[in-house]
């Protein structure tokens, strides 16, 4: 078999399997969202005096601010026709997702964070004085894109993230600090799966809490509340 043979079968073949596998029309695509901190990058700064650990952090879920009809929409997928799919996540809401988020990073700093936390609004009137802490983290969502455009040899992922953090004394009811960031992702990939799809957001989530606790003025407030 010559080469020129052997070109065109290796032409066909990538086709088959980009057809089966990133041009596929499914009615929906659903996608878990598990931020890892494993590898998140921790300021020395934050790293946790002894005085730090003897309260409590409780982190409550965010509030979603984005504009949409369904709150559960947190993208879509492109069609190489040009139809765009819904992206869903599996299992966990986007707020929670998020606030879920920065516990896991808090822990890795080395403090002991609350598996659940009040419900909050992020108005001050409304907060509630948790009994085993005194430092409340909430935040708003105010965009979460998780999208994929396919085409062919590759599929584009984005994702755009765009949240404020919340910092408050939940015994003197006072919000004390609030950071607002954005993170974005990119990547082209010859495969297109909604694993990829999850990981690309769970990696904006990253990138969005490591932003906001870069900032050394929010760190001072978060342990002035947890040392008196």
């Amino acid at each position: 078999m010559n080469r020129v043979k052997i070109n065109y079968l290796v032409i066909i073949y990538l086709a088959l399997v980009m057809g089966l596998s990133g041009c596929a029309t499914t009615g929906i695509y659903s996608i878990e969202i598990n931020y890892d901190p494993t590898y998140a990058h921790v300021p020395d700064f934050l790293q946790p005096a002894h005085k730090d650990l003897q309260s409590i952090i409780h982190v409550v879920e965010f509030t979603d601010a984005r504009k949409l009809d369904d709150p559960l929409v947190i993208g879509r997928v492109i069609e190489s026709s040009g139809a765009k799919i819904l992206v869903l996540p599996r299992h966990t809401r986007p707020t929670m997702a998020v606030a879920e988020g920065v516990r896991q990073y808090l822990r890795k700093a080395g403090y002991n964070v609350s598996s659940v936390g009040p419900k909050w609004d992020l108005q001050e009137k409304t907060m509630q004085q948790a009994v085993t802490g005194k430092l409340l983290i909430g935040g708003v969502i105010e965009e979460m894109e998780i999208n994929c455009r396919k085409s062919f040899p590759t599929n584009t992922y984005t994702t755009k993230l765009k949240m404020t953090l919340y910092l408050a004394d939940s015994v003197n009811k006072k919000i004390v600090n609030q950071v607002a960031v954005q993170a974005t992702t990119s990547l082209d990939h010859i495969m297109f799966s909604e694993g990829r799809l999850g990981d690309q957001a769970a990696l904006a989530i990253g990138d969005a809490i490591e932003k906001v606790f870069e900032k050394e003025e929010l760190v001072r407030a978060m342990r002035q509340i947890l040392q008196r």
